[in-house]
């Protein structure tokens, strides 16, 4: 059976709306839009395989087509497999380190210091854009000295003290950039009374394979994360995940895109706020002391695709004093590794730039989303800092333990 065949193209009845609701169509014209792209393309190219075009390329993934569809048509996984299929790019170094997180971190963080420095510097970042087309005006993440599987090595012992358990997949940008937002996963989730294991070997969710052609890759990932996971669930009531983008690659590109079948566990993978609030639900209970500051949501892409942000939102609304904005459900642009490739920064900028212009207008003192890579391109284009709803939950938290998630 062609894969494509499970993204319901056939379906498409040619209204338009996902072209509407595409953020590099209005930003960048000579991309066509997911239904010439994607339904309309793909027609063509089963035909005669000459009709695909690189444009393709130019797609961030960002799914919201797939949300506007009155039909349902996966419209960016029949791009996405379309890449897969007919592209015909050659081997790009710069597209390896920008997609082989794994790698790429745990050399980094083995030399923290070093790395956040060097990539700060002038000459580094020119020979970034010109020889790697990486460009030069971008933050870079910087690498924690030590990963969160490292501080959790220390930490593990004490979880086999509660009764129930979550299995936390962490994903690459925790264990590598943010442990913090790790520990800070640990410690809601040890205020509710449950106890946390980390999956026995975990491998980057691979949609920063995926979105730079490494389509091999990415299932060798995906296959060594299924075995994981089917694990964890023999002594854990549920996977919980901190990142949207992760989430949802795990439940939903991983049958339909890396064509893995996750049937048995999928619907046992759950976002952590989510999950959170059906332990509250459930009667469980947290106690949160004043925060007074004004925070503003952003609903990023891979969040409205799942649908789960007012999870997330009536989280924050038990802080106390907290002052929450909505942002207009918009794109930020940096779609992962998209907006680190010069050829794509300008449109990632013009992308972004409506979002931007609401966070200044909000006046937020922080700003909230559940994507790691948002995180990136808000603090460094709307100079706000921002965090995952997790974070700024974990500081609220009145247990006495005055925040500290440290061993």
């Amino acid at each position: 059976m062609n894969p494509l065949l499970k993204t319901n193209f056939e379906a498409c009845t040619k209204c338009a709306i996902c072209t509407e609701y595409c953020p590099v169509s209005e930003a960048w014209p000579p991309f066509l839009g997911p239904k010439q792209s994607g339904p309309d393309g793909e027609r063509q190219r089963l035909k005669d395989a000459s009709f695909y075009d690189e444009v393709l390329k130019y797609c961030t993934n960002c799914k919201r087509c797939e949300v506007a569809c009155p039909s349902s048509v996966r419209v960016g996984d029949v791009i996405a497999l379309a890449r897969e299929k007919y592209a015909r790019g050659s081997f790009s170094p710069r597209n390896a380190i920008l997609s082989h997180t794994d790698f790429v971190g745990s050399l980094a963080t083995m030399a923290a210091p070093l790395v956040n420095f060097g990539a700060n510097l002038k000459i580094v970042k020119f020979f970034l854009e010109k020889v790697l087309k990486i460009p030069a005006w971008r933050t870079f993440p910087s690498y924690s000295q030590g990963t969160f599987r490292n501080w959790f090595f220390d930490k593990g012992p004490s979880q086999k003290a509660f009764a129930r358990r979550l299995s936390f997949f962490h994903g690459c940008f925790i264990n590598y950039n943010n442990p913090s937002l790790g520990r800070d996963a640990v410690r809601l989730i040890n205020a509710l009374g449950l106890g946390v294991d980390l999956l026995e070997s975990e491998r980057c969710c691979g949609v920063p394979l995926v979105s730079s052609g490494f389509f091999k890759d990415a299932a060798a990932n995906a296959a060594v994360n299924d075995q994981s996971i089917q694990k964890a669930l023999l002594g854990a009531e549920r996977v919980v995940v901190a990142s949207s983008t992760c989430c949802m690659t795990l439940r939903d590109e991983y049958p339909d895109v890396l064509k893995l079948n996750n049937e048995n566990w999928r619907k046992k993978v759950d976002l952590l706020p989510r999950y959170i609030y059906r332990l509250l639900e459930e009667g469980l209970s947290l106690k949160f002391k004043p925060t007074p500051m004004t925070v503003a949501y952003h609903t990023a892409c891979h969040m409205e695709k799942l649908g789960w942000s007012a999870y997330s939102i009536e989280l924050l609304k038990l802080i106390p004093e907290l002052k929450i904005v909505l942002l207009p459900s918009s794109c930020c642009g940096v779609a992962g590794t998209y907006g680190f490739k010069l050829e794509n920064s300008q449109i990632s900028q013009k992308i972004g730039a409506p979002l931007f212009a609401e966070i200044a207008k909000s006046g937020a003192d922080l700003v909230v989303t559940e994507c790691e890579t948002c995180k990136l391109q808000i603090e460094m284009s709307a100079s706000v800092p921002c965090e995952n709803p997790l974070t700024v939950l974990a500081r609220a938290l009145d247990d006495g333990s005055g925040g500290d998630a440290s061993p």
